[in-house]
């Protein structure tokens, strides 16, 4: 009974516990991202299919940039999100600290030592997978945005895409 509680109580606890808190921080991302790219493509679409229709070319370009500026900041956003989840359970004391090393793990390019204690190593994980999914749900949302933009140009400056 006393190797049945210490295996509960101790490596499990650890692992459940950071497993949890990963998976809750990757929801809570992931439905961020979802909601917030979602709105800013259907306002942009809404906009560029007005602007098209009145042929106001250089609107539809302002649109198509400033959706991109958009884009960035709310991933700056996420990043911002996990480094205060991080700074909240005391895994990283130092905000900064915990900024780049969410930027570092988000971004998959690792670009930081892993500060986490023993029993929070995997959070990176976590933060990885977010990254991962968010970046490739931008790059779909982009490519559309893209297509549009092209179709403006082209109306704008009377090519076809034969030309």
């Amino acid at each position: 009974m006393n190797t049945l509680n210490s295996i509960i109580n101790f490596p499990f606890a650890l692992f459940f516990r950071d497993e949890l808190w990963g998976i809750f921080g990757l929801i809570l991302v992931l439905m961020f991202h979802g909601s917030a790219i979602n709105h800013l493509y259907m306002r942009f679409e809404r906009l560029t299919r007005q602007n098209l229709a009145k042929s106001r070319y250089n609107l539809v370009f302002f649109h198509f940039y400033s959706a991109f500026v958009f884009i960035a900041l709310i991933h700056v956003f996420e990043i911002i999100l996990w480094a205060v989840m991080i700074t909240a359970l005391n895994l990283i004391g130092d905000p900064v600290k915990a900024i780049l090393f969410a930027g570092s793990c988000y971004t998959t390019v690792g670009f930081e030592s892993d500060f986490l204690p023993d029993g929070w190593k995997t959070m990176a994980f976590f933060i990885s997978l977010s990254g991962l999914f968010s970046l490739a749900w931008t790059t779909s949302i982009m490519i559309g945005m893209t297509s549009t933009y092209k179709e403006a140009w082209n109306l704008k400056y009377g090519q076809s895409d034969d030309d």
